[in-house]
């Protein structure tokens, strides 16, 4: 008859192949459950200020800052098979060279349904800075929340949750007091 290690064996292949096609079907439900979270985001004020010299990091460079207030229901967007959801704000502007720049200014990682309801005022946690160093042959710029959803099968999707409305232009540089 059958060996004892040979029963195993066919024993953990069935095994394996049910879980296998249980993860499948777990993945390919991802795509049934979508979801189209709604959000708002404002902008208070963009100032833009000459880098500190003093830091010699980025001499002869312009920084830009940001206020900006975020408020949105992401709760939609969690079900059984969702791990966590990594959410941003993007600033997306051209300058003369056409250069299309897409800039993360601020993000959160969110783990749990219960902190899916966003209500953040803030600013720029990452410096927002042009690559020709400065901002005044840049294009007015659209701001953008942004989701990434990070299922535990499956892959990952990837959203819009708000928009400003019109392009927001960088006004002239600030001396700093």
């Amino acid at each position: 008859m059958h060996t004892i290690f040979a029963r195993i064996n066919n024993t953990s292949a069935l095994l394996s192949s049910c879980m296998m096609a249980l993860l499948a079907a777990i993945a390919l439900s991802s795509f049934v459950f979508t979801a189209d979270p709604k959000g708002e985001l404002g902008l208070l004020s963009v100032k833009v200020y000459p880098a500190s010299a003093a830091k010699k990091v980025y001499p002869k460079q312009e920084l830009a800052f940001v206020n900006f207030n975020v408020t949105a229901d992401l709760t939609p967007l969690f079900h059984w098979n969702t791990k966590q959801l990594f959410v941003w704000v993007e600033a997306e502007f051209n300058n003369t060279k056409r250069a299309e720049n897409a800039v993360v200014i601020w993000d959160r990682i969110v783990r749990r349904k219960e902190d899916a309801n966003l209500k953040v005022a803030g600013k720029n946690k990452y410096m927002l800075r042009e690559l020709t160093k400065n901002f005044k042959h840049a294009k007015p710029a659209h701001y953008t929340l942004k989701y990434n959803v990070m299922p535990y099968v499956g892959v990952l999707t990837y959203g819009e949750a708000a928009r400003t409305k019109t392009p927001v232009e960088f006004p002239p540089v600030q001396q700093r007091v």
